[in-house]
């Protein structure tokens, strides 16, 4: 029985090479699609409409080169170290492996633990020994678990800061003044991303997804905070109507509010700029971003390729444009030319929330600045460039969607197997489905906000379509969807229909039409999380929202032996996370058909998916029982590794260089 309680998949390969039919979920039933759905060419890009996006966008092309420049610029952190590019540089994800590592800071019971168990401190350096996280004396018998950690394999960001503390910009570009304070946990209630007096970098609490292909996700994040309606200001959708731009309106300048549809991209990129883990210090709001970046030229001191898809054209430094001149010639003047000036107050940076599950700021420095309307509108045109970049970034040139096509030798007979225990025995279309390969795509969630699950009492339940329970970790290490908002709500849309709230969701939820049990007993969200699609996924570990298996094999192996820890998580487990009893040749099979996924215009990072250079913090200089502080750091902060990982530009044609797995281990390792 697959999530939605749906009748079993057919797994014969003959019905997918005589009748050009596979059965993937679709709704309340699962439909019969013909092949050639699952293509991904055959899907439209999502995003607003043409008329929505006309409202702030005059010029596409400059706003995809804004979000291009954006996107891949370091001087967007804090630190003029830390790119939005820093923990999606590889095939979207992130494949570094020194500072890598977070505790369980999200774990509910008994609280927080900071301690490092890989390592035990951080700086440590990932290693094959480390993978996977969960072992297993019989990697297809999860009674016969030998060792567990809870850590997470993730994205270095920056230094800790104080959530109350002052932040200062240079009008000049340079890094931001910021009260940088240590991170002990024993000593000064830190996370304990310190060794001694010195701290390190600070570690995301959940693994880094790929952005390729994210456009086709309803919401982003791993808990879906990324939500489909773009408000302006911060990833919350409409359940923030606080953010408020000013527009110019008959030559006065009024505060607006806005929400703009289909747009989970935007509201997920206006999270991390302003990250107290990912890329800032506590207390930036964009306004200041704004200041700091708008009269620089974009992407100084990084180098463009001649040819680069997007940007080819401002590779002489000297000659190109300054980030205001982008955004004047991207959106409409109605959102910048304004020659009065704004006044933004602390009460205007406290209407964005925080993405931060953890310490988010608290603006207790007051901030009383006169800037102008395109530094007080910076959130807009930064999230809605950013969407625009990273609509482009879609993979769907694969040997299986040139097989989906039609052409029925992209795949070997051992991926033609491989696609029927796929669609078949091993179950993994009941959530990956669709030419997506996710239940959370913008198609399969328009469709149906939220789905009946039958579980394996025999009950039913409701779920957010597209998230699942599939037992990687204990729900109490982290809740995923079954969180709440910076508001004390629910993430979940399952709940917020159940909580009459609704009207918050957006995108024409019609909740009639979604209808949930009376009882909070019958929704399962509580440690669920968003189904990722599978393109280019030999090339994104480490996997799962904790990156705790190294290889696809691992990941295969998880499934076999129904995860990891599903008696841990029974009320609310998928309950297709079972058994699947496949033999080695099978798992060989299903793996090669993974392989089928990769896109080579993204191994080779050809176009759409080239970039410009950029240098990527990779650990501090020393170990995990020793670190050098950085002398130009004010307080705790420790010396990154010098040009230790440093890309070069990369133009249309892509790199000689393609892109490895993660450790450089091969798919098929235990």
């Amino acid at each position: 029985m697959n999530p939605s309680g749906k009748t079993p998949l057919a797994a014969k390969l003959s019905l997918l090479l005589c009748c050009t039919l596979v059965f993937c979920q679709s709704g309340s039933a699962h439909a019969q699609v013909a092949l050639p759905a699952l293509s991904l060419k055959s899907v439209p890009v999502p995003g607003p409409s043409a008329d929505a996006l006309s409202q702030f966008v005059a010029d596409k092309n400059a706003a995809i080169q804004l979000g291009k420049a954006l996107f891949w610029d370091a001087r967007v952190g804090s630190d003029n170290k830390t790119a939005c590019a820093s923990c999606h540089f590889a095939a979207g994800a992130d494949t570094r492996t020194k500072n890598q590592v977070s505790p369980g800071l999200l774990r509910l019971s008994p609280g927080p633990d900071k301690t490092f168990q890989l390592g035990a401190a951080p700086n440590y350096t990932l290693a094959t020994s480390d993978f996977p996280f969960t072992k297993h004396a019989d990697v297809n018998d999860a009674l016969t678990r030998l060792s567990d950690v809870n850590d997470v394999a993730s994205s270095a960001g920056v230094f800790t800061t104080a959530p109350d503390g002052a932040v200062t910009i240079s009008n000049a570009g340079g890094p931001d003044t910021c009260a940088y304070v240590s991170d002990d946990a024993i000593r000064h209630g830190g996370d304990g991303f310190n060794i001694g007096e010195v701290n390190t970098r600070r570690v995301e609490p959940r693994n880094s997804p790929s952005v390729i292909n994210a456009v086709f996700n309803f919401r982003n994040f791993w808990d879906g905070r990324g939500n489909n309606v773009f408000n302006g200001g911060d990833p919350f959708g409409m359940r923030n109507a606080q953010p408020q731009l000013w527009k110019l309106d008959k030559g006065k300048l009024t505060k607006v509010s806005v929400a703009i549809p289909s747009s989970s991209l935007a509201s997920q990129g206006s999270g991390p700029p302003l990250s107290g883990t990912e890329m800032s210090c506590r207390n930036r709001a964009f306004v200041m971003l704004g200041k700091k970046l708008l009269d620089q030229k974009i992407l100084g001191g990084q180098s463009i390729s001649p040819s680069d898809s997007v940007l080819g054209a401002f590779t002489n430094a000297s000659l190109r444009p300054s980030y205001r001149g982008l955004v004047a010639k991207a959106f409409r003047p109605e959102w910048w030319q304004a020659t009065a000036a704004v006044r933004f107050t602390t009460s205007d940076a406290m209407a964005t929330a925080s993405m931060d599950l953890r310490n988010p700021p608290k603006f207790k420095t007051p901030i009383d600045i006169s800037v102008g309307q395109m530094e007080a509108n910076f959130s807009l045109f930064f999230s809605l460039a950013i969407q625009l970049y990273e609509s482009s970034l879609v993979a769907n040139d694969t040997p299986f969607d040139r097989y989906a096509a039609g052409d029925a030798g992209a795949l070997s007979d051992v991926q033609k197997t491989g696609l029927s225990i796929f669609t078949g025995k091993g179950r993994c279309i009941n959530c990956h489905g669709g030419a997506e390969l996710t239940n959370a795509s913008v198609r399969n969630v328009t469709s149906q906000r939220l789905e009946r699950m039958t579980m394996g009492n025999g009950s039913t339940k409701i779920y957010d379509s597209g998230f699942y329970n599939i037992g990687v970790r204990p729900y109490t290490d982290d809740v995923g969807v079954g969180g709440n908002d910076p508001w004390g709500r629910p993430l979940s849309e399952s709940l917020m229909v159940l909580n009459k709230l609704s009207a918050l969701l957006g995108n024409n939820f019609n909740s009639a039409a979604n209808p949930v049990p009376a009882s909070a007993d019958e929704v399962s969200v509580t440690g669920a999380f968003k189904t990722p699609g599978l393109r280019n996924v030999e090339l994104t570990g480490p996997y799962f929202h904790n990156g705790g298996k190294a290889t696809l094999m691992q990941v295969v192996d998880f499934y076999n032996r129904g995860g990891d820890f599903a008696e841990e998580n029974r009320p609310f487990l998928a309950p297709d996370i079972q058994p699947l009893g496949l033999a080695e040749e099978e798992k060989n099979a299903l793996v090669a058909f993974l392989l089928s996924l990769t896109d080579e215009r993204v191994r080779l990072q050809k176009a759409p998916f080239d970039h410009p250079s950029l240098c990527l913090p990779q650990g501090e200089v020393g170990d995990t029982l020793w670190i050098k502080p950085d002398a130009s750091n004010p307080i705790n902060g420790a010396d990154d590794l010098p040009n230790s990982s440093c890309l070069s530009e990369v133009g249309a044609s892509g790199s000689n260089l393609p892109l490895k797995t993660f450790l450089s281990l091969p798919p098929t390792q235990h």
